[in-house]
């Protein structure tokens, strides 16, 4: 009896496989920077074999989306009702570390999902979030106990955004700890040490230079960089298309200068509200207090270089991944004085868990600008970092 020659080469999880490396490729790379012919790499097939499972790129990329909701709502399913919240969290914690390589492609990448997918990517997660929330109020009966909710979830999201080298059991320690700790913050409590900080205002757009770049971000912000057109910046500033390129050589270089300008006033606004502070409890709060205000202020820009630096070229990505480094670096060296027993690490990882409640309380609140709004979040993020 002849063999089938195929068996034994054609793993049976195929699609799980190209779903897996798909979802790699979107969260490092950005879906439109993304190719079918390097996806079907990652699994060690053929772009044409790929298409046999998937008919285009879009296809392929909804399903990471729903794979990855998925994934969270069937680990809470397996949890009792009336389960305590740091059971849930656990849960949460569990599959997102699992899965922190393809994380990213709901974090910014959902935003290119059409009407229908994206509304049923959003209830998969308003189901999450209920969960989350009930336990929430259960266990925690504090005021804003959704804004808590979501906020313990970013926190624990926060894994998927970036590169931090940590054993899987100790990042799940780490981040449902701190996402239990933002679930029972009381937001009404300020955080010792707290003190007014300033965040640098928007350049006033003084040059024509300055006026594209000052147009183009919100359409960025709102879009998406690849679906802006020069077209649609150069009718905001009131230029012919072609006069764009007097000022910059292509839109690739004003996202550039937009992460620049990003960089520079968070950069700012960190020197400017660490000076004369001292004791590290202090500074952490002062940083996390400088961040919230920036994330407020600055809203747009914020979300573009978040979302968007991962479609730069090398050349151009290098000088702002080279910036947060420093970033980060100011916040470790603080958080470690306030917490020794801490190893770089685990330093890096619960700075940016706080990154990741600032973003997602942010968005719940609709980024509201309010002095009591700032105060919540700020809160927030010192929970999540265990001052």
């Amino acid at each position: 009896m002849t063999a089938d020659p195929t068996t034994g080469t054609r793993p049976r999880n195929r699609r799980q496989l190209i779903v897996e490396a798909a979802g790699r490729v979107f969260s490092e790379r950005g879906y439109h920077r993304a190719s079918m012919e390097e996806i079907a790499a990652g699994v060690g097939i053929t772009a044409a074999a790929l298409y046999r499972h998937f008919p285009n790129k879009y296809a392929l990329f909804a399903e990471c989306a729903d794979v990855m909701a998925d994934g969270l709502v069937a680990a809470l399913d397996e949890v009792p009702p009336g389960a305590p919240s740091a059971d849930l969290l656990t849960a949460v914690a569990r599959i997102t570390v699992a899965r922190r390589a393809s994380g990213g492609v709901y974090r910014w990448e959902a935003r290119y999902l059409d009407r229908d997918d994206r509304r049923r990517l959003k209830a998969k997660f308003a189901r999450l979030v209920g969960r989350v929330e009930e336990a929430v109020r259960r266990e925690f009966p504090l005021p804003e106990e959704r804004l808590r909710a979501v906020a313990a979830l970013g926190a624990i999201g926060s894994i998927t955004m970036h590169h931090t080298s940590i054993a899987g059991r100790r990042a799940e320690n780490l981040l449902s700890d701190a996402a239990l700790r933002v679930a029972a913050t009381d937001l009404a409590a300020a955080p010792v040490g707290a003190r007014p900080v300033e965040s640098p205002a928007q350049p006033v757009p003084r040059t024509r230079r300055a006026e594209i770049l000052a147009a183009a971000i919100p359409l960025f912000a709102r879009d998406g960089f690849a679906n802006v057109t020069n077209g649609q910046i150069a009718r905001a500033v009131g230029l012919a298309p072609s006069a764009l390129y007097r000022h910059y050589p292509g839109k690739v270089d004003i996202l550039s200068a937009a992460c620049l300008q990003a960089a520079g006033l968070l950069a700012q606004g960190v020197e400017r509200n660490l000076d004369e502070v001292a004791e590290p409890y202090e500074a952490v709060v002062a940083l996390a207090a400088t961040y919230v205000a920036y994330s407020f202020e600055h809203t747009a820009l914020n979300s573009v270089a978040e979302a968007e630096v991962a479609g730069l070229p090398d050349d151009l990505r290098r000088p702002l991944v080279l910036a947060q480094r420093e970033h980060i670096a100011v916040w470790e060296q603080q958080l470690r004085l306030a917490r020794p027993e801490l190893d770089p690490r685990q330093a890096r990882v619960l700075v940016h868990a706080g990154f990741g409640v600032v973003v997602e309380a942010g968005r719940q609140l609709r980024w509201r600008d309010s002095p009591d709004h700032r105060d919540a979040v700020t809160a927030l993020v010192v929970g999540a970092l265990g001052l």
